[in-house]
């Protein structure tokens, strides 16, 4: 096991690459993420929200041993960077002048050089939501593009998706049901046909709670039919207790239905973390999630039977300052090692910054 760090600046506040996505192209990676401003008060994250985001992204030729970061290519709604976190509205002025437009380039969800990406915002009190798509490597990226609605109230859509043929994907999203508000979100699967230019809504994944909120899926698929979706999840007990723990759900028929599986992690620490499901070659799954209780760091779960029971947790790092880390997106290299990125920090008064975890399970 192998630690690396990805990014990091002094006084930059630097999270979520959960909320971009990552894209392997064989040893060839590419993750995205942001970057604020360190702020030691900024609270439960300790970010400056006064100060712009911007939209980062880093990209790796050797199987994630060394990265290089940039800036990342877009244009977002607001021009205040894509995911800047919570709470953050963009300016309607800015908001108009680039306002996701319909997808107007042809896409081949096959071609090696491709990858989707989705941005959202909480706009007024809804989730809004928008995608991009490239077509080499990452290199540029083309949007932002409307996502369709799908008549509800929003959507707050990382990415998350599995292509099917050169123009049809399922896409993994998660939808409001109350105006305003994050509890009683669900997480639902959609469909693409004609390569990103609509998309229709499939299927509820899990179950409606007002007490809790659904978010942030992580798909695999098992085989043509099989697919196994773990949702970040929040149960709000009273109004002053919360538990965070991950659930599994399974489609027996391609995401037209699901049912309930196991919970796979029954704590992920004060505030939750959001899970990643990969397949390995040998037919194991492994998922990786953050935890933050003491000792924060990164853990990690494996299953030799397709998701129904799983193994003890292991501890891949608990040497972080304090409970701002994780959010992790994962890539399997053609040579078995897991590469997980996320966001850590080393010590309790220190800003947050990228790393990978090389693994080989």
């Amino acid at each position: 096991m192998k630690h690396i760090v990805i990014y990091q600046e002094e006084g930059r506040y630097a999270a979520w690459p959960a909320n971009y996505g990552i894209w392997g192209f064989g040893n060839e990676i590419v993750v995205g993420f942001t970057s604020g401003y360190y702020l030691n008060d900024g609270g439960f994250h300790s970010r400056d929200r006064t100060k712009p985001f911007t939209a980062m992204q880093a990209r790796s030729l050797d199987g994630g041993e060394h990265w290089e970061c940039v800036e990342m290519p877009v244009k977002t709604p607001g021009n205040l960077g894509l995911s800047v976190g919570e709470h953050t509205k963009p300016d309607s002025h800015n908001l108009e002048i680039n306002r996701p437009i319909p997808l107007d380039v042809t896409t081949d969800f096959q071609s090696d050089n491709f990858a989707m990406m989705f941005g959202r915002k909480d706009l007024e009190g809804d989730a809004a939501s928008w995608l991009y798509v490239s077509q080499d490597r990452c290199h540029s990226w083309q949007g932002p593009f409307e996502l369709s609605k799908m008549n509800q109230i929003g959507i707050a859509a990382r990415t998350d998706y599995l292509v099917e043929s050169s123009s049809t994907a399922l896409i993994f999203l998660t939808a409001q049901t109350i105006s305003g508000q994050e509890i009683g979100s669900r997480v639902f699967v959609a469909r693409t046909e004609n390569g990103g230019k609509t998309h229709q809504f499939l299927s509820w994944i899990d179950k409606p709670d007002e007490n809790v909120f659904s978010i942030m899926p992580a798909s695999v698929r098992i085989s043509d039919n099989k697919i196994l979706v773990a949702n970040r999840i929040r149960k709000y007990e009273d109004k002053d207790q919360t538990s965070n723990y991950i659930d599994l759900y399974c489609s027996e028929d391609n995401g037209i239905s699901w049912g309930y599986v196991t919970r796979p992690v029954s704590n992920t620490g004060i505030g939750g973390n959001p899970p990643t499901l990969t397949l390995l070659q040998d037919g194991r799954l492994v998922m990786t999630y953050g935890f933050r209780d003491q000792k924060w760091g990164m853990r990690a779960k494996i299953s030799c039977d397709q998701g129904e029971t799983w193994g003890e947790e292991i501890i891949l790092r608990d040497d972080a300052g304090n409970h701002d880390v994780g959010y992790p997106r994962a890539v399997l290299r053609p040579d078995g090692t897991l590469v997980i990125v996320y966001y850590y920090n080393d010590e309790q008064f220190r800003s947050c910054y990228i790393a990978a975890t090389l693994w080989k399970p």
